[in-house]
């Protein structure tokens, strides 16, 4: 098995427990290099890791979309939720093919102001207000608009992405195979808006009302800075993404072990 490595963070090149994975696949038999963009994908790759945390994952399923490799997160950081896999777990699974491949949706926004065209996210679309003033937003769900929202901002997340930016503004932790986009505003000034679960097939419409030129968009860890002018639409692009999941993984789990999700003293037999 041939596989790719994308490591964002130089300081983990050297790191004792990045170079024994790399000595543990090597023993195991698999064929192991980096890579930093897709022209760097050599041919007959099977896989892209990712080293590092969450952000570090996010680089790394754009590259794999653009090679058409599925992604296995490595976790180096700190909570771990895509990059949820201990080095020490990686090798001998790999090299036992004691794993499944999952599809993950995706959500892209499209807009004239948009100059490199469509642009595709993981996680969340979040639109955001540049200077002191609020920002309005005019969201519309089918062609059906939606209150305007008045806040710093407005995060349209996949359900993969609910426990990223959506969870800290207070938004709904959903299962990641739920077919669902979820609306979540930023510090919002109307007291009565909540976020709002929508189904994936739905198109949404978002322009702004703003003091300032521009306003700014964030596509994942990518930023833009858009004319206050702009029109964007949003829409799920489902199972896009081809993602590699170690068997024993366990998203419950997860939120249990890195959130502490129930923690309660009258859980400790749990």
């Amino acid at each position: 098995m041939k596989l790719a490595y994308y490591l964002k963070d130089s300081r983990l090149q050297l790191d004792p427990e990045v170079l024994g994975l790399l000595a543990a696949m090597g023993a195991a038999g698999l064929d192991v290099y980096p890579a930093l963009e897709a022209s760097q994908i050599q041919d007959g790759t099977d896989m892209l890791l990712s080293f590092g945390g969450d952000g570090t994952y996010l680089s790394a399923a754009s590259l794999a979309l653009r090679a058409d490799l599925p992604v296995l997160g490595v976790n180096f950081g700190r909570l771990g939720f895509l990059s949820e896999n201990k080095a020490g777990s990686i090798a001998d699974a790999l090299a036992a093919g004691a794993y499944t491949i999952e599809r993950r949706g995706l959500v892209k926004v499209e807009g004239w102001c948009v100059c490199d065209g469509p642009q595709f996210a993981l996680n969340e679309i979040c639109v955001m207000r540049e200077g002191g003033a609020m920002l309005g937003i005019d969201a519309l769900v089918d062609g059906r608009p939606l209150p305007t929202y008045w806040a710093d901002g407005l995060i349209v997340a996949t359900s993969s992405g609910s426990t990223a930016y959506a969870l800290s503004v207070g938004g709904p932790i959903c299962l990641p195979e739920s077919k669902v986009l979820i609306l979540a505003p930023v510090a919002p000034h109307n007291l009565n808006v909540r976020p709002l679960i929508v189904p994936d097939s739905a198109r949404i419409g978002l322009a702004f009302h703003s003091r300032e030129d521009s306003v700014r968009l964030s596509v994942d860890n990518r930023d833009f800075d858009i004319p206050a002018s702009s029109r964007l639409e949003i829409s799920a692009v489902p199972g896009a993404l081809r993602r590699v999941v170690l068997d024993g993984s366990n998203f419950i789990e997860a939120l249990r072990s890195r959130l502490h999700w129930g923690s309660d003293v009258r859980n400790t037999d749990q």
